[in-house]
């Protein structure tokens, strides 16, 4: 029996916990009732489980039957989104403004099924440790988990990953070595003026003035910073300042993101745009503060680790159903955080549907033996 047979017959209850969990969504740093169902399931199993790893984390500790000293990590993300779910399905959120509107039920599903497929079949030489990770979406998980003792307290010689892509197709799996997708940072300018009436400009300095030319400039980083076979993207998706059409405000707040494919190209765009804020606030007199949030760094694949998953994808759906050279995404993934800390690869198993974060996507729980099969081919080759 193919590996991917042994999931197909299962898939039923697969989709049913991974229903259960659609239908429960949680955010970021909230996953209580995830994990709890997730532990419960892994010492069911007879795994070595240890909870609030970086909050609501969970890790579990698989050791093979054979002799040993590799060890491979698995991981999958929790969290659920801040949006409303406008889909029409049985098992849709019970709570309003939170959905799982990227998949992470169906990757928590899909690592809870690759875990009770091991705990089953331990043939293998060395420890397997399944990573729950809380708080993708706000990019923080991750980095909660290493400041925790992840690494340290589970050490692990690789690391591997998963997400649903409704763009790649489904019965395709797609995986690179390098940038697969890219830096983000969060940014909040708030550009300081005189306010005045909106009659007598004159009498003030404006900043609405200001901050429109600053958005312009801002488009230099990318255009003229960075390589031009260098992706990047800044994008300008708040302005706010005023009260009254007749007023001309004494501050505009802008926010935005800044996304970027290297970690030198995240450097110069950042220092890039401090220095335009600063010269834009002297040329016109005034103050202009720029503060970058929370981000995280591009998802950058080793190259062992990303031929490991194409040779094991190949032997799930054939390798005319694996795309080796995928362009890379703008999106972002702490996962990256893992892989400055340990070698790994993150790869994506393609579904149908709408993209991630529509209000209507839903995981694709035929895609489920696949994403597990992949994962299980990844362990028979580096604990084999």
């Amino acid at each position: 029996m193919q590996v991917r047979d042994w999931f197909v017959e299962r898939q039923p209850e697969f989709a049913q916990w991974r229903q259960d969990l659609h239908a429960h969504p949680e955010l970021g740093f909230q996953e209580h009732r995830t994990a709890e169902q997730v532990a419960a399931k892994l010492r069911h199993w007879g795994l070595e489980v240890h909870e609030g790893i970086g909050g609501t984390g969970v890790v579990a500790v698989l050791p093979g039957k054979r002799p040993g000293n590799r060890r491979i990590g698995l991981r999958a993300d929790m969290d659920a989104l801040p949006m409303q779910e406008k889909t029409t399905l049985p098992y849709r959120s019970v709570h309003d403004g939170a959905f799982h509107g990227c998949g992470h039920d169906g990757h928590t599903a899909t690592l809870l099924a690759v875990a009770l497929h091991l705990s089953q079949n331990r043939d293998f030489a060395g420890t397997v440790n399944f990573i729950f990770q809380p708080a993708e979406e706000t990019l923080a998980g991750g980095a909660a988990m290493i400041a925790d003792g992840l690494f340290k307290r589970f050490p692990c010689d690789e690391i591997y990953g998963l997400h649903n892509n409704p763009m790649l197709g489904k019965g395709r799996v797609a995986v690179r070595e390098g940038a697969l997708l890219a830096a983000c940072d969060g940014f909040t300018i708030r550009v300081h003026g005189v306010g005045c009436h909106g009659g007598m400009p004159q009498q003030g300095n404006d900043p609405v003035v200001i901050a429109s030319q600053l958005v312009g400039m801002l488009q230099t980083v990318v255009s003229r910073s960075l390589d031009p076979l260098v992706a990047g993207v800044v994008s300008v998706g708040m302005m706010h300042g005023g009260s009254a059409p007749n007023v001309i405000p004494d501050m505009m707040e802008l926010r935005g993101t800044v996304r970027t494919m290297s970690v030198s190209a995240r450097e110069t765009a950042l220092r890039r745009m401090r220095e335009i804020c600063e010269g834009l606030a002297l040329a016109n007199a005034t103050r202009i503060d720029c503060e970058f949030g929370l981000g995280c760094p591009p998802t950058i694949n080793a190259p062992g680790p990303a031929a490991t998953v194409a040779a094991a994808a190949a032997r799930v759906v054939g390798a005319e159903s694996v795309d080796t050279r995928i362009t890379p995404l703008m999106a972002s993934e702490d996962f990256s955080y893992l892989l400055q800390e340990c070698p790994g690869a993150y790869f994506f198993v393609g579904q149908d549907g709408p993209f991630c974060h529509h209000p209507e996507f839903d995981f694709d729980d035929d895609i489920l033996p696949t994403g597990a099969a992949v994962f299980v081919e990844i362990v028979r080759d580096r604990l084999g």
